[in-house]
């Protein structure tokens, strides 16, 4: 049994320049937890793979196409490939979001 820890997951230097933390990379499948402060925002970008955000602390501003709505605590959304999203933090408390894309990508997502 493996076990990732969050506060033992390295930073990632991203585009977005937001607490990005890896915590599974197979070829089935990534994982991703995302912290957003209030303010704080991603690229939109594409994806070629699914991707879904489970949002586990706060609320998130998620786009999926042309559609953004706020998402609050203990709430998934999928994105299917392909279709353009990003996540926003437009509240005033930290917002923590579990990215999970299947299977794993094996070409880049395309920043928009």
């Amino acid at each position: 049994m493996k076990i990732s820890k969050l506060q033992d997951a390295p930073l990632k230097d991203t585009p977005h320049k937001v607490d990005v933390r890896p915590l599974y990379d197979k070829e089935n499948a990534q994982a991703i937890h995302i912290t957003l402060e209030p303010g704080e925002t991603l690229k939109p970008d594409i994806t070629p793979v699914d991707v879904f955000f489970y949002v586990l602390e706060g609320s998130a501003d998620v786009r999926v196409g042309e559609k953004t709505l706020t998402v609050e605590k203990d709430s998934l959304v999928e994105s299917p490939k392909d279709i353009v999203h990003c996540l926003s933090n437009s509240s005033k408390n930290t917002a923590r979001v579990l990215v999970v894309k299947a299977p794993k990508p094996v070409k880049p997502s395309k920043l928009l």
